[in-house]
């Protein structure tokens, strides 16, 4: 805050109209007891940020319950069972599916190129031999493709098999284009399965995937918790084969880092003005009405029994206290009536009746901005915008 440049001659007739404005009550009181108003403010009232919240962090009690997702269809369960059947016991099989182990699982051309676009076309580009026609999926185990496979039909599956392989099943139901089975395993995942050791793998899987919310649930998972998860066998991996990776997580921890810390100057900043415009509000009703053992000649003092509901009024009677009583009170030379100088001048700048007003040296600081330069007058119009939002705010809430 800028210091206001007195003269002397203008200090002399601010000293008598200070000392002449307050009826101070010392009985009880400690003259060195000098509340810091602006070092160390003490504030009842606290902000909370106004930066909206991200999505919550899966729980990782949840727990999928399949029936439900079956008792949300309005496919009645019995066609289910017999969509079911036709796939588990294979009458009529046009196709048979070949997996890693050699093993082969019978299927129906014309249900499963309904089901996926992909395999449709895997399928009319196959080669048909004694009317049966052959296609591969390999790099997943035989169960995933069963799996897989039987979702096509029915939509049903084996709560334990998605679980356990739920990840071989996001990247059959994302190559393979079935949107419906890659929303339950990504919600899956993102309901309580992710751990430091798999996070990462996943994040690389769900970004292959185009899986985007999984993805921000990862990313923000290993920020969160980046010094443990960065020293998993996962990241180890990850670093190798994909520093880039590596480079953009790093970066993201970084900064998170930093909007936190500039969510948090803010705050600071908020609280500093919010304390100013109580400070402004202690020292009206100080000079105007009177506290507890300060306040006009012309008032009857309260005492120190009585509760006052301003917050910053005890600091505030305790640095008008010291004002009126220091030796040194100018500029630079007192570090509490420098404070109080500021004070004094921000009052002023803020009040739109200094003639009327009661709190000392109003009107003079008035007639003394056209004294002051033009990098001085930005500052103070800064502060007071400053202060005047810290008002807004509190009435808002209030």
């Amino acid at each position: 805050m800028a210091s206001p440049d007195l003269h002397s001659s203008w200090l002399s007739a601010a000293d008598e109209s200070v000392s002449g404005c307050f009826n101070i009550n010392t009985e009880g009181m400690n003259s060195a007891d000098v509340l810091h108003v602006l070092e160390s403010p003490s504030s009842s009232t606290s902000y909370n940020s106004s930066i909206p919240k991200p999505p919550p962090f899966p729980d990782r009690t949840s727990k999928v319950n399949c029936k439900r997702i079956s008792e949300c269809s309005s496919v009645p369960k019995e066609i289910l069972n017999t969509w079911d059947r036709l796939f588990k016991e294979g009458y009529g099989a046009d196709v048979y599916i070949i997996t890693d182990d050699k093993a082969y699982i019978p299927a129906h051309f014309n249900v499963l190129s309904i089901a996926s676009p992909v395999l449709q076309t895997l399928l009319q580009q196959s080669k048909v031999k004694n009317g049966i026609r052959y296609i591969k999926i390999l790099g997943v185990p035989f169960e995933a493709v069963y799996a897989f496979i039987r979702f096509l039909y029915s939509s049903c599956f084996e709560e334990d098999d998605m679980k356990k392989f739920v990840l071989h099943l996001l990247v059959l139901s994302h190559s393979y284009s079935v949107p419906s089975l890659k929303r339950i395993c990504i919600h899956i995942l993102e309901q309580g399965w992710l751990t430091k050791e798999n996070v990462v793998d996943v994040l690389q899987l769900a970004r292959n995937c185009d899986a985007q919310r999984l993805s921000f649930i990862c990313v923000r998972m290993i920020v969160k918790d980046f010094k443990s998860i960065s020293s998993t066998e996962g990241w180890k991996v990850m670093k190798r084969a994909n520093p880039a990776l590596e480079q953009e997580l790093v970066e993201a921890v970084v900064e998170a880092d930093s909007r936190k810390q500039e969510r948090l100057k803010k705050m600071e900043e908020k609280k500093v003005y919010l304390q100013l415009y109580e400070a402004m509000e202690a020292l009206l009703h100080i000079c105007k009405d009177g506290c507890r053992t300060i306040g006009p000649r012309d008032k009857v003092l309260k005492g120190t029994q009585i509760t006052c509901n301003f917050p910053a009024c005890k600091g505030l009677e305790n640095l008008v206290r010291h004002f009126s009583n220091c030796k040194t009170r100018v500029p630079g030379g007192c570090v509490h009536c420098k404070r109080m100088w500021q004070l004094l001048e921000l009052h002023s700048r803020m009040c739109n009746e200094p003639d009327s007003c009661k709190v000392p040296l109003c009107r003079h600081f008035k007639e003394k901005l056209q004294q002051q330069t033009k990098k001085d007058e930005a500052r103070w119009k800064l502060l007071v915008g400053k202060v005047m939002a810290a008002k807004g705010r509190f009435s808002a809430q209030h």
